[in-house]
């Protein structure tokens, strides 16, 4: 008989317990799900915080970050085929119960890499591991019956049922939906859903103060072979949908900043000068003040303004990144009086890229969509419409001002803009014929600059250039 003949056995029980548990990756993706459900956490913030805390190799890194933001896009889709097969409302089930069947049904509804079995027997398993054993049976039926079950279960047409079909098939809310079907008509609502719903390119912007974008381009193409210029950014560079350009070395060695092509064109409607004075008035995480930087060099001076120290500290280490010089920094509410010594002299240009309901850029935040609320947009206008007054007093006679956000709602983009300047003496909408050649393509006859995912393939945004006339 060979000694410890039962340490076998051991192991063997120990395979068995190995084998039970869940990926580390699927884990992780279901306890952040279950915070951004139940506490309304931001996806993005939360997941890169668990990430960094996780010994996750980059391809499980990648697969957590897929299960999250797929889950999160595709939440309305999966929430249509769970209420089929549940017999009480997936809202009344506990926060991590209701993550757990979002997460095995994302994977057997939009995955091809993992088989069906997979998908149920490792959300059973992570709900297990994540203290919902009571939910486990439940989690175990309600998957196994989608996998046989999910064929037989219809979606609503576009054509009879539009709201439903946003709704259910295209995975947004009911409020949104209804706006964008009156906004756009049913075919176009559609087609943005459908977009905002795709993964967005990986866009960058040359710092023209230390490369051409040509220069750059050359560059990034021999690690991003896709890449090629943008259709309108004239610092723009597209460098395909997969990849990591913020470890790229030329990103470290400040060549170039991550930045989606409609953001670079509210600076280039901007248009800053070099040697002006421009005033950024929300500007973190400082993508726009650096573009606003290397356009003014170091001659000019732009001032860097937000309400929240730490993101105003991302403006700072971009800046010294990048080699500008120019920005400034100020802690401080831009819906307030801007007062004191910075604001002593005019300036020539103004932005007001403000805080907004986000709903252009739900291809990068799919968690927006389910966070922002149908009473948001009226109560954003407000606070929208006070840092434009604010801001404005700020420019110089013949100074221009630039009002933009990444969403769609008109209630927090024309109508703020219109009810400025109806109350406001001596502003006036820019001219079309004044406007930067890079930026006519997307300004509408009205003057309106506006960028859309299903037509331009960038973020959706919403531009207006004024001019102070007095």
């Amino acid at each position: 008989m060979r000694p410890n003949r039962g340490r076998p056995g051991v192991r063997r029980a120990g395979a068995r317990r190995r084998a039970s548990a869940p990926t580390r990756a699927r884990l992780l993706a279901l306890r952040v799900l279950e915070r951004v459900t139940r506490a309304g956490a931001y996806a993005d913030v939360l997941l890169n915080a668990s990430l960094g805390r996780s010994q996750l190799t980059a391809r499980d890194r990648a697969f957590a970050t897929e299960l999250v933001y797929g889950t999160l896009r595709w939440r309305g889709r999966i929430d249509f085929y769970l209420s089929h097969l549940l017999e009480r409302d997936l809202d009344k089930l506990e926060p991590l119960v209701a993550s757990a069947l979002r997460l095995g049904a994302y994977q057997l509804l939009f995955s091809d890499r993992v088989p069906p079995t997979a998908a149920v027997d490792e959300s059973v398993r992570c709900a297990r591991a994540a203290g919902a054993e009571r939910a486990t049976g439940l989690v175990n039926a309600v998957l196994r019956r989608l996998a046989s079950e999910r064929e037989t279960i219809a979606l609503p047409p576009l054509d009879r049922d539009p709201v439903g079909h946003l709704v259910h098939a295209l995975s947004m809310p009911p409020w949104i939906a209804e706006h964008w079907i009156d906004q756009f008509g049913p075919d176009e609502a559609a087609a943005l859903a459908r977009a905002s719903n795709d993964a967005p390119p990986l866009t960058v912007r040359a710092n023209r103060s230390r490369v051409g974008v040509e220069e750059l381009l050359a560059d990034m193409r021999t690690r991003f072979p896709e890449a090629e210029r943008c259709r309108f950014a004239i610092d723009g560079i597209t460098l395909g949908r997969r990849g990591h350009p913020a470890l790229d070395p030329a990103f470290l060695a400040g060549r170039f900043t991550v930045q989606d092509e409609a953001s670079q064109l509210t600076v280039s409607l901007l248009d800053p000068q070099p040697g002006e004075r421009v005033l950024d008035a929300c500007a973190a995480p400082g993508g726009k003040a650096t573009a606003i930087a290397e356009r003014v060099g170091d001659g000019g001076h732009v001032l860097a303004v937000d309400r929240h120290p730490r993101r105003l500290e991302l403006v700072r280490r971009a800046a010294r990144r990048l080699g500008l010089g120019a920005i400034h920094t100020e802690e401080r509410d831009a819906a307030l009086p801007f007062e004191g010594a910075a604001f002593a002299t005019p300036f020539d240009r103004v932005l007001v890229d403000a805080p907004c309901s986000g709903l252009g850029a739900l291809r990068r935040n799919p968690d927006a969509r389910w966070r922002v609320g149908p009473g948001d947009p009226a109560r954003l206008a407000a606070v929208q419409l006070a840092i434009v007054k604010s801001a404005a007093a700020t420019l110089r006679p013949g100074g221009v001002l630039v009002y933009s956000t990444c969403t769609l709602l008109p209630e927090e983009n024309e109508a703020v803009v219109k009810t400025f300047l109806d109350n406001s003496e001596g502003y006036t909408r820019a001219s079309v014929d004044v406007l930067p050649p890079e930026v006519r393509p997307v300004v509408g006859r009205d003057g309106w600059l506006r960028c859309l995912p299903h037509r331009h393939d960038t973020d959706g945004f919403f531009a207006a250039r004024l001019e102070r006339q007095q």
